[in-house]
């Protein structure tokens, strides 16, 4: 029997990824997928003005929308995303998250071998 690799998710199941993790009122819930030596994959759901505050990650960081709209900061430069968009956060440059309506995003972190 094979371990799995991927983890807290159905296999052999069509599913729509933002139902995966709900929102909770005033808080930032996460629902990990995957957590390896070269790769993690985190789902997450933010309620209004909820943040991940400034910090710095020794792997690339890409973001995936889907529901609602994130401020993004990567060092001194803010974006604003919303559904459907995605941004990458380069390993060893600060970067936060912040609420500015509720959202729900896919996380993934490549971390260099």
């Amino acid at each position: 029997m094979s371990q799995n690799l991927i983890n807290n998710i159905n296999f052999s199941k069509v599913l729509e990824m933002e139902n995966l993790v709900e929102y909770a009122e005033g808080q930032v819930v996460s629902r990990t997928l995957s957590q390896g030596k070269a790769l993690s994959l985190t789902l997450f759901a933010f309620d209004k003005g909820e943040e991940i505050s400034s910090h710095s990650s020794h792997g690339d960081a890409m973001v995936y929308i889907f529901d609602g709209k994130a401020e993004v900061t990567i060092g001194e430069e803010t974006f604003e995303l919303k559904k459907g968009e995605t941004i990458v956060m380069p390993a060893g440059v600060p970067h936060s998250l912040m609420a500015v309506e509720k959202f729900k995003m896919l996380l993934i972190v490549v971390f260099p071998q």
